[in-house]
């Protein structure tokens, strides 16, 4: 069965997206890339060094654009100007690449992100070519507008980034997913495997995480776990679920048709 991940009209083999930044190294990263099986890599475009700096390791060197959809993001950024400048550099260093990941933070401490300064980057971007996946509140509202704006995709968070405090509002994660005609993705917020496989049953398109992965104790091992969660989860979400109910309505083997009955 064909279940792809389609983002801007490209389908993908994977629903992980995973960030590259807090590993040990660049071999480190690859490792926990490649055992993740994701096919969509962010990087933070103010942090890593994707050829704007000529004399530093590049990224690239051991994620090629080849292998894998390089998803430059703007971390780091508070306000929509800057946003839209960091993009547009990334542009230039990936020869024209259109996909990016728009986030643009209100607070240091929290990265909650600002919403009005989102909109407005948006907007620009969106005008400027740009296919834009964008870090947002999880406010029907808010993730509405930025569809209507002409993002690709909404990424809600689940909570907070890098605390790995796992989905706090399911409910607004669910009224998103349900008025979406893009795709929706949990971004910020994943701890571990069930986290993810959470998101993915609730009708989630995708889950994004960094942190999750690349702080645990083996990153290479948790992001095999975390594949396997974003699995499974995809797989329940399509097979349906048992209705919920307070009590067993009804045994799981028959009682008609007993011997001696």
């Amino acid at each position: 069965m064909n279940d792809s991940l389609v983002i801007a009209g490209k389908s993908y083999d994977s629903r992980l997206l995973v960030g590259t930044g807090k590993y040990r190294d660049f071999a480190q990263t690859r490792e926990a890339i490649e055992a993740s099986g994701a096919r969509i890599v962010t990087v933070a475009i103010r942090r890593t060094n994707i050829g704007q700096n000529a004399d530093e390791p590049n990224l690239l060197d051991v994620l090629p654009p080849e292998r894998f959809t390089i998803l430059p993001n703007t971390a780091g950024c508070y306000t929509a100007d800057d946003a839209v400048r960091t993009l547009r550099l990334a542009r230039e260093l990936l020869d024209g690449h259109a996909l990016v990941k728009l986030e643009v933070l209100g607070d240091p401490e929290t990265l909650f992100p600002n919403m009005p300064e989102t909109l407005k980057a948006a907007q620009t971007l969106v005008k400027d070519g740009f296919d834009v996946m964008v870090y947002c509140s999880d406010d029907p509202i808010q993730a509405r507008m930025l569809e209507d704006i002409g993002c690709v995709a909404v990424m809600p968070l689940a909570s907070l980034i890098g605390s790995g405090m796992g989905i706090l509002n399911p409910w607004n994660l669910q009224l998103i997913i349900e008025q979406s005609r893009v795709p929706v993705l949990v971004d910020a917020g994943v701890g571990t495997a069930s986290d993810a496989a959470i998101a993915m049953e609730l009708g989630c398109d995708g889950v994004l995480m960094n942190t999750a992965i690349a702080k645990a104790q083996d990153p290479v091992r948790m992001a095999a776990a975390m594949k396997k969660g974003v699995e499974a989860g995809r797989e329940a979400f399509l097979a349906g679920r048992m209705p919920k109910k307070t009590y067993a309505a009804s045994p799981s083997s028959p009682t008609t048709g007993l011997i001696g009955r």
